[in-house]
């Protein structure tokens, strides 16, 4: 028995050197034709003291980027339940028509920005079951409102709802397949199920989606121990999980997250321009955009166009803004 236990120990010791050079060792051919697009949230513009219209229509047409991340937030469109108020998502959407660009529009209960669930709050007086229920309903809401709009490429359902990051209890796969499931019933357009870039294999949220979206940050505090730490994954790591994806499952892998703004121990709005010169500045952003095209990847939406607008708007620092202006 004890010889047997040494070859498989040894077999195993094998396979996982094996897997570990195939996604550690090695370069990337970088994509031919890169589409650079930004992720934009209407709350993270207001909170940053922002008028957060003003900042929408400037990525669209100071930096003339065509390709958009918006997030429909659903407290701001039900804030009592029962009454709608399309207002402002109408508004981005109909922007974006006017100038040709195209959107993958988040939905669901768990979207981009912290703390993540974004829900209105006459829900946390219903039964969890309840809670499906209308965030299902909400669903439909919004697909059956833009399923016709030419602006909308993809639809994301909830934002990395297989991940737990954020202050935001996963409601898990079955349910997750029933909100896939509600937008596929109304709309042909492709759902895109996003994942953590670092510490995922991307296989179920491949499964789950026609579209892998991953996220790709470098330069982050790890408030488990109170310090910056710079990911150690090289770019070709992100290549060989998107080719996997690619073999089993055909499908494409896209960036819907790159970190373009900081990433300090407290949110961007209350964190002192010092602070965030330590996980974010020009010589740093020039660095994370050399490692995304080494990725190989063809697509990618940046993470900061609010905090671009904010530096040159209130502290007169244009060379972020300038810099993805040259993209």
């Amino acid at each position: 028995m004890p010889k047997i236990l040494k070859i498989v120990s040894s077999v195993l010791g094998i396979i996982i050197i094996g897997i570990l050079v195939f996604l550690l060792v090695g370069k990337a051919t970088p994509a031919e034709n890169i589409t650079w697009g930004a992720v934009f949230s209407q709350k993270h513009s207001e909170l940053m003291g922002l008028d957060w219209k003003e900042n929408y229509l400037a990525i669209l047409d100071e930096l003339q980027i065509r390709e958009f991340k918006l997030i429909a937030y659903w407290d701001l469109i039900e804030k009592e339940s029962g009454v709608f108020d399309f207002t402002d998502m109408d508004w981005q959407i109909e922007q974006a028509e006017k100038r040709g660009a195209e959107v993958l529009l988040v939905i669901g209960r768990k979207v981009p920005r912290w703390p993540e669930c974004h829900v209105p709050k006459w829900i946390s007086s219903l039964s969890a079951e309840e809670q499906k229920q209308k965030t299902l309903e909400m669903v439909e809401r919004i697909v059956l409102r833009y399923k016709d709009s030419p602006a909308i490429k993809y639809w994301q359902v909830e934002n990395e709802p297989l991940y737990p990051f954020g202050e935001c209890a996963l409601f898990g796969d079955e349910f997750l397949k029933q909100e896939i499931g509600t937008v596929k019933s109304f709309s042909s357009k492709p759902v895109v199920i996003s994942d953590s870039g670092e510490y995922s294999l991307w296989f179920k949220a491949a499964k789950l989606g026609d579209v892998l979206g991953f996220t790709l940050y470098k330069n982050v505090w790890f408030k488990e121990i109170k310090r910056y730490i710079t990911y150690p994954f090289p770019a070709v790591y992100y290549n060989r999980k998107a080719w996997l994806i690619k073999k089993i499952f055909n499908k494409a892998s896209i960036c819907v997250e790159l970190q373009a703004e900081p990433w300090g121990p407290t949110l961007l709005y209350d964190s002192p321009l010092e602070e965030q010169a330590k996980s974010m500045d020009l010589q740093k952003l020039r660095k994370i955009i050399r490692f995304a095209k080494d990725t190989g990847t063809d697509t990618f939406y940046l993470w900061g166009a609010e905090w671009w607008y904010w530096m040159k708007e209130k502290q007169n620092q244009p060379e972020i803004w300038n810099e993805i202006k040259g993209l």
